[in-house]
């Protein structure tokens, strides 16, 4: 196992534009699947879907040439305001960049007529990949598995809540977690759930929470970026397919005061390129924990401080994390531990792997998964000693250091972690911590109504 970062160098993944050959079959490939239109789309830097449709006879010629967009869109904020000193907007006299489409990834939008969808990569007009593109980074961070002999499998689990859309109120009350009558009271969620199923995506479980009105549906886990890929189309379902059945799916961290959060619980484990082995497990070692996957956890604990900008992207995230809410609130790790930051499902067997509970569901789903695999990365090539679990319930143990509980702390942190800086790479992190501090100031000046219904009349 290399022991530095120089000898776990990578080649970088590349970008090109298709031939004519390529482009033309692929376009066969699309009018038989009974396509007139294409979304070319791909996820920004807070998860939300960007690009353009384009009608059959058009695609093949943005194939070959790309299809021209805003090169800065990936470094628009939360309103979509450009980020100044990102390097990404009046650096570059705001020009365009091109999408690559990743044809594996063609799939039907079923709400809509005869369209479909291809997820897409950005690069500039020089061939230059634009590495702060979540997408990008984390085929990065894949990369440099692949050059210390792993693959990745990953799955994300995230929860929302399934509100009225004209109310805003959730569509049943109380809290229900598990009630199974509550899971099918409202068609809507069973038509998600085909519509889901419609697209490729494998749904294993779907319930209730422990929320009013909010929803949990969980699919398999995936090899590399094709997870990523699975959670950026199921997020994005659930935001255009329900609104069409009367609700609103939100995945907003914290919507209401004294209920549940929602989360995105984050599973992965390493394989062996060699021999297709879960790298996680050892037979022979305490509780089936290989000293690999010790180090890979040991390796998100360290560098969890950092990470939780990512994971918990803006200021309402920091809302969730509170003691004896099934929200972890320091950093720890336990075996089969619902309040640690790590859970470590120790099943014995091929299917050991770990769960992060800190990300919340406002995470996105490819820089949720490139920061936690860059994070353990690093405790592998360090080959960290894994600290002590503890035992009992980690949210009691005040041994453990504290999560930050603000934004602004997680933003500090990441950018004082120079390895994981480092490891991310500066394009990534001076687009993103320029984004953030710009979204935090901007939200800090305004006034919450609760603070005005506690002071405005009374004093």
């Amino acid at each position: 196992m290399p022991d530095t970062l120089q000898e776990s160098a990578e080649a970088l993944p590349e970008l090109a534009l298709f031939t004519r050959e390529d482009a033309d079959a692929f376009v066969e490939q699309v009018r038989a699947s009974g396509f007139e239109f294409l979304r070319f789309e791909f996820a920004d830097m807070a998860g939300l879907s960007r690009g353009k449709t384009i009608p059959i006879d058009h695609i093949a010629g943005y194939m070959r040439k790309g299809l021209n967009l805003y090169g800065g869109t990936v470094a628009l904020d939360s309103y979509s305001i450009p980020v100044r000193g990102s390097g990404y907007n009046e650096e570059r006299n705001y020009s365009d960049a091109v999408m690559i489409p990743d044809v594996e990834t063609l799939t039907p939008v079923p709400w809509l007529e005869k369209t479909g969808r291809v997820i897409c990569d950005t690069m500039w007009y020089d061939g230059t990949p634009q590495w702060a593109a979540p997408r990008m980074l984390l085929k990065k961070m894949l990369a440099k598995a692949d050059a210390l002999g792993f693959t990745v499998k990953m799955g994300h689990e995230y929860e929302f809540y399934a509100v009225d859309k004209e109310s805003g109120e959730p569509f049943f009350p109380d809290q229900p977690i598990f009630v199974t009558a509550r899971t099918h009271q409202n068609p809507a969620i069973d038509g998600l759930v085909r519509t889901l199923q419609q697209q490729g995506i494998d749904i294993i479980t779907y319930n209730v929470e422990h929320g009013p009105g909010q929803i949990e549906i969980n699919y398999d886990a995936m090899d590399g970026v094709a997870a990523a890929d699975r959670a950026f189309v199921f997020k994005g379902t659930v935001k255009e397919f329900l609104p069409l059945h009367g609700l609103h799916g939100t995945f907003m961290t914290k919507p209401y005061k004294g209920r549940s959060g929602s989360c995105s619980h984050f599973h992965v484990s390493l394989i062996d390129k060699n021999t297709g082995r879960n790298a996680f497990f050892d037979p022979e070692m305490e509780d089936g924990l290989s000293a690999l996957m010790r180090s890979f956890i040991q390796g998100i604990l360290e560098h969890t401080r950092a990470a939780m900008a990512i994971w918990n992207p803006t200021p309402n995230c920091y809302r969730r994390i509170r003691p004896r809410t099934y929200a972890p609130s320091n950093i720890s790790w336990g075996i089969q531990d619902r309040s640690a930051s790590v859970r470590v499902k120790a099943s014995m067997d091929e299917a050991t792997h770990l769960e992060v509970r800190v990300p919340s569901a406002m995470a996105n789903p490819y820089l949720l998964a490139a920061s936690v695999l860059a994070s353990g990365l690093l405790g592998v090539i360090q080959g960290s000693e894994l600290s002590p679990a503890a035992s009992g319930p980690k949210e009691d143990d005040d041994r453990f250091e504290k999560l930050p509980t603000s934004i602004e702390d997680a933003l500090e942190a990441l950018d004082a972690d120079i390895a994981l800086r480092e490891y991310l790479g500066e394009e990534f992190i001076q687009v993103y911590l320029k984004m953030k501090w710009q979204e935090t100031a901007r939200l800090r000046d305004e006034i919450p109504a609760a603070e005005t219904a506690e002071y405005f009349d009374l004093y």
